[in-house]
């Protein structure tokens, strides 16, 4: 058997896809009680990363154990002689080709003396966001619903210029209290909170579910939005992105509940935009695809499951919240100064598949 030369480095995809490498992940994925599908959304990955992105069930040392049995050529013997990754499907095009692990750049003073709201900014796309504004030189309005989050994120970044506002967005008096920390000047806000429905099809949908997606996905970007946007008015200055979805270019990426929801962020968008453009404030939205996040995906419907993991044939792999960051960051900053009303679909191309 050819020396596999794997490290911490490697893609999951390639230590999945190595013959001496995959048997022994397949099989420590197995004494787990999960197969190698469970990392689909990763394959493009530095395997390394598994150990923030898995909350402690792949710890450092286990990456370690990994890389010493590769070298060892320590395959277990039942994988050896069972466990062999299936035969790829003849390509009906050009084969896809593993391309280098994108690597954050950050733009040092692109948001210096810039305040900037960030919802969402415990966790996930809203997290990563408010992080590189930070890093940028901004000021950071970062708020969430979650304290415990909040407290994290301004810990990880000591030093920075971060106002943490534990807030419900659907509030009027949480509004109230985001304005009032951000002070006089607000440059930029980034509606990023938001909730998944249940993926239930209209014939099914609750009343329950209906009201609390809209409360937070439109409602909470409506109420920012408004809050903001006088200052802005004032000065003549301003940007906002708001983050859409997949759902809102498609019909198959969500339940109803939510794919309506960000078509009417998708509106609040482009009204703004047209509204306020001669005033010099831009609005723009993001969609993201798949993104890794720990906003779950939960199935209250059989019909709703069929279709859209029917709809999900075509899905691209999951990328980290900082390349989410990196395109809404590009909006909120001067560096969007030409673009106003678009829907950037940052989704490595889902959306023309």
């Amino acid at each position: 058997m050819t020396q596999s030369i794997l490290t911490a480095d490697s893609s999951v995809g390639s230590w999945l896809d190595d013959p001496i490498g995959g048997p022994i992940l397949r099989d420590l994925l197995a004494q787990g009680g999960q197969s190698a599908d469970a990392l689909r959304p990763v394959r493009k990955l530095a395997i390394k990363r598994l150990v923030k992105l898995s909350k402690g069930q792949f710890p450092p040392e286990l990456i370690d154990d990994l890389v010493r049995r590769v070298a060892a050529g320590d395959v277990p013997a039942s994988a050896a002689a069972t466990d062999a990754p299936p035969a790829a499907p003849a390509a009906a095009g050009p084969a896809a080709v593993e391309r280098p692990e994108w690597v954050e750049r950050i733009d040092a003073g692109r948001f210096t003396g810039k305040t900037v709201i960030v919802t969402g900014a415990g966790s996930g796309i809203g997290r990563a966001t408010a992080a590189r504004v930070a890093r940028e030189g901004g000021r950071v309005i970062a708020v969430d619903i979650s304290g415990e989050r909040l407290d994290d994120f301004v810990a990880e970044l000591a030093g920075a210029d971060i106002v943490p506002v534990v807030a419900n967005i659907t509030d009027d008096t949480a509004i109230a209290a985001i304005v009032e920390a951000a002070g006089g000047q607000i440059d930029a806000l980034a509606n990023v909170a938001g909730i998944m429905d249940d993926m239930t099809p209209v014939h099914e949908v609750t009343d329950a579910v209906w009201q609390r997606v809209f409360a937070i996905n439109v409602d909470g970007s409506m109420k920012l939005m408004r809050a903001v946007v006088p200052g802005m008015l004032e000065r003549q200055y301003g940007s906002i992105v708001n983050v859409a979805s997949e759902a809102a270019l498609r019909g198959s990426a969500a339940g109803v509940a939510y794919t309506a929801s960000k078509h009417a962020v998708v509106g609040l968008t482009k009204s703004s935009a047209y509204m306020y453009g001669p005033s010099g404030i831009r609005v723009n939205a993001v969609a993201p695809g798949p993104v890794i996040t720990n906003i779950e995906a939960k199935f209250a419907s059989e019909l709703g499951a069929q279709r859209v993991r029917a709809g999900m044939a075509v899905l691209t792999d999951a990328v980290e919240a900082d390349a989410l960051a990196a395109s809404i960051t590009f909006l909120l900053s001067d560096d969007g100064v030409n673009v106003n009303g678009q829907v950037l679909a940052s989704d490595g191309g889902w959306s023309v598949a």
